[in-house]
């Protein structure tokens, strides 16, 4: 995920906009899947490449939809917003009486609205109610919500497993004292100048203290990580022969979903000595896509300074091979 900024804000720049594209090769026209389709920066250059492109932008967050959907206006009919979660994808398209798209992305970053909205409580740049919902009409558990509920022992794995934070203990113990004290964290400032006193002297600041707090919280509240290895065999499968996959991940637990995914999908068994040596293969590869990434596509030093949120971006890519070519 993306990392949470300290400092200035950036404007809304697609990431790794011009690699997306090629992968997608949107220029040959057809349905495109934007799973994610946040500011709509990428459903933009996809409509761009071909008047005969169309775009289906799902996002759940309601807000960043709205923004999509205006800035997609000139196009018309060619793009259609929905409102979902884009594990759904196969519902949605279900719903709408399309299948076969040539493309599916998936940008699995937060969007520059949601990082630079000074209410939702995404960055610690504002103090704001800590919610971190990236769709608040739906209902579900508020950042705060965890911090105020959880057992010092849950607050810790969370921060440890998905911030990586190597005082994830001491920073749940010190959020549990708190509300013990009857000061519970309910805003950004609160959470950021608690971990701040728990990570000690500035000297050894390279980042905020708290930037893998906020990370490892938020991919709590949205249960980020669920899901994610089917969402890619079912994008894979609703592909339409030779139709393309690309994903954008900015956390390592993220990319390694995909990577394992990609290879199993391109028929390389995964399963251990042991099974294999039984010769029959539980781990359920099968070759039905063609990894175009041997290594996963990164910002440039130009596109990094342009917009620091690029710098953890890694992006894969695979075309879904044909039944001639089994």
């Amino acid at each position: 995920m993306a990392a949470l900024l300290g400092g200035r804000s950036a404007p809304h720049r697609p990431v790794l906009l011009k690699e997306t594209i090629e992968f997608l090769a949107p220029e040959r026209g057809g349905l495109f899947v934007d799973c994610t389709v946040g500011l709509g920066g990428h459903s933009e250059a996809i409509l761009e490449a071909s008047s005969e492109a169309r775009v289906i932008g799902i996002d759940r967050d309601a807000e960043a939809l709205r923004s999509a959907s205006q800035r997609l206006e000139r196009f018309g009919d060619r793009f259609r917003g929905v409102h979902e979660d884009f594990r759904e994808v196969a519902r949605v398209l279900k719903d709408l009486d399309e299948n076969e798209p040539a493309g599916l992305l998936a940008d699995l970053g937060v969007s520059s609205l949601q990082f630079d909205s000074e209410t939702r409580g995404f960055s610690f740049r504002f103090d704001a109610p800590l919610d971190m919902r990236m769709d608040p009409d739906g209902g579900g558990e508020t950042a705060a919500d965890l911090l105020h509920q959880l057992p010092e022992e849950e607050i810790a794995a969370i921060i440890f497993e998905y911030g990586e934070e190597r005082n994830s203990r001491r920073i749940a113990k010190w959020i549990v004292e708190s509300r013990e004290q009857g000061k519970p964290i309910v805003t950004t400032r609160e959470l950021a100048d608690l971990v701040a006193r728990a990570a000690g002297s500035r000297k050894r600041w390279h980042i905020h203290p708290a930037t893998k707090t906020f990370q490892a919280l938020r991919i709590a509240v949205n249960h980020e990580l669920e899901g994610l290895s089917q969402f890619v065999e079912t994008a894979i499968d609703l592909l339409q022969p030779d139709g393309r996959f690309v994903v954008i991940s900015f956390h390592s637990l993220e990319d390694r979903i995909m990577k394992q995914e990609l290879r199993r999908l391109s028929g390389y068994c995964q399963c251990d000595s042991r099974q294999m040596r039984a010769t029959v293969c539980t781990c359920g590869a099968r070759r039905a896509v063609e990894i175009l990434t041997k290594r996963p596509v990164t910002a440039g030093e130009i596109e990094i300074d342009e917009n620091p949120r690029s710098r953890s971006a890694k992006l894969r890519a695979c075309r879904k091979v044909g039944l001639t070519e089994f």
